[in-house]
């Protein structure tokens, strides 16, 4: 999308969410001077925080990172989480994560998208007992469970879109203590998260889950081809078993099972109820 796009994204879901819940607003523009437009259009909107990477395309130096970084000093109407998601933009290091976080009172937080357990733990244990509002959120629900269990705030990740219920239910049991429990959903999931993650281009396989759910997302501008257009409606299928198995009913016309594989019936009524209830 272009940053156009992008800021009439943000203003459509703000409209949209009437104030209901909190909003993050992604600003990982190219420049510094888009960033800064960014943080200011997403405040005047009404948004808590502005997500925000290192930068990207060409590797840079974490001095050169830190010094990017302390130029957003100047989004005075913004409040800034920091983004680390190492497969795409330059990281942030936890020694510079640590002095931002420490420096800066507008860097409120952090996400973690690195995939890297024990970086997120050392995130944790540097910053979390000098300053311990700041929020540390994993973005990889393969470890959102084990990360509560470390101290982690919460988390921002792509499967909430999909099975919003089932991720509440998964914080809800921990924070009622019921550790058994939100393991055990934490492994269901794993089946759902590593299907939609499968064969083709990210985040299709999440689009497909959502559009299971009944959500219209109309055509991706990712270009597929023919093969991987045919593999995500394989995808697609198997997503659909998934989630029929687990109580969602809305999903189960597109499951294709092959043959002798187990079916567990699913119940009319509420998916939302039933799923939360059926995912263990």
């Amino acid at each position: 999308m272009s940053f156009e796009e992008r800021k009439r994204v943000i203003k459509i879901v703000v409209e949209e969410n009437r104030g209901r819940l909190p909003i993050l607003a992604g600003a990982a523009e190219s420049n510094l001077t888009m960033i800064l437009d960014a943080c200011r259009t997403y405040a005047d909107l009404g948004c808590v925080a502005c997500p925000i990477t290192g930068p990207y395309y060409y590797k840079v130096s974490q001095e050169s990172i830190e010094h990017f970084s302390a130029n957003w000093r100047s989004a005075r109407r913004s409040t800034i989480l920091l983004y680390n998601i190492p497969q795409f933009p330059n990281e942030f290091s936890v020694p510079v994560l640590t002095r931002l976080a420490l420096d800066c009172p507008r860097i409120v937080g952090v996400k973690d998208s690195s995939r890297d357990f024990p970086r997120f733990l050392s995130t944790l244990h540097a910053i979390k007992p000098q300053r311990p509002e700041f929020t540390c959120l994993i973005g990889c629900e393969e470890i959102l469970f084990p990360s509560l269990l470390m101290g982690a705030d919460g988390g921002t990740i792509a499967s909430s879109g999909v099975v919003p219920e089932v991720i509440m239910k998964l914080y809800r049991e921990f924070l009622a203590g019921n550790w058994e429990e939100a393991k055990r959903v934490q492994f269901k999931l794993l089946d759902l998260i590593g299907t939609m993650l499968s064969g083709t281009n990210f985040p299709e396989g999440f689009r497909a889950g959502m559009s299971l759910r009944g959500f219209a997302l109309g055509t991706s501008r990712q270009l597929l081809s023919p093969k991987e257009q045919s593999d995500l409606e394989d995808i697609r299928a198997k997503i659909a078993c998934i989630l029929a198995d687990c109580g969602f009913s809305e999903a189960a016309h597109a499951c294709r099972r092959q043959a002798g594989a187990a079916v567990v019936p699913t119940r009319r009524g509420a998916a939302g109820d039933a799923g939360s209830r059926r995912w263990h």
